[in-house]
């Protein structure tokens, strides 16, 4: 039989070797052997925190990184920017202008009602949301200039408050289902109150909202105030 051996582009040698022990009551030891220059194992030990931890992460990389999450089912929406499916993926999308319904927490005194929006600008993973308006309906260049999204529940820089809402995204799920399912979530919970009580708009808010919940008023973008950052310094 003929050698191929040499036509293999990397080789893989043996450093770590786990023995997994078990007794009539099916409780689990695991002993961890190091492995010498021979591919023997040598050095037994219980299996350390320390090698536990590596190989946890290691086995939880190669789950999400086989998986489908943010993969996309077609041809890319022209509104979606960036994508990045590591570890801790997140995607970037945006949206024109557009008319939403928006719901409102009984004490800030403003009725639940549709109104319509500025352009806004997305930044997502499967834990949580960031959010900033957009001068434009343009598609956004990473030159682009980001405005403080005209909503309560914001911080300062971007990141939504999503209180107790169910934030439950599975490995699998594509690009459009994402985000989808995270303008759902957002414009289905209650907006509540200023963080830090900063207003995220030039004047009152909640005076804002009250003029423009039930109108056909587009937008005041003269209302917006300016993000100290650009597109391409939040990718």
């Amino acid at each position: 039989m003929k050698d191929i051996t040499d036509l293999f582009s990397q080789s893989y040698t043996p450093f770590k070797a786990l023995v997994f022990y078990q007794n009539e009551k099916d409780d689990l030891y695991v002993e961890s052997y190091d492995m010498d220059a021979l591919g023997k194992p040598i050095n037994a030990h219980p299996l350390s925190q320390r090698e536990s931890k590596a190989l946890s992460e290691s086995l939880l990389s190669k789950q999400e990184n086989s998986s489908d999450f943010l993969c996309s089912t077609g041809l890319l929406s022209d509104q979606v920017l960036y994508v990045d499916r590591s570890i801790d993926g997140y995607a970037i999308w945006y949206t024109p202008e557009m008319k939403s319904h928006l719901i409102f927490k009984s004490d800030l005194g403003i009725s639940d009602g549709e109104a319509y929006l500025p352009p806004l600008l997305w930044k997502a993973s499967k834990s949580g949301l960031s959010l900033w308006a957009l001068a434009n309906n343009d598609r956004p260049i990473m030159e682009s200039t980001l405005y403080q999204a005209p909503f309560f529940n914001l911080s300062t820089d971007g990141r939504v408050c999503m209180g107790n809402v169910n934030i439950n995204f599975s490995l699998n799920v594509d690009i459009d289902s994402f985000i989808s399912q995270w303008q759902k979530l957002y414009f289905g919970s209650a907006f509540s109150h200023l963080l830090q009580d900063i207003s995220p708009v030039k004047g009152n808010i909640v005076q804002l909202w009250q003029q423009q919940i039930g109108t056909e008023n587009p937008f005041p973008k003269k209302q917006l105030k300016r993000f100290p950052k650009l597109l391409k310094d939040i990718i």
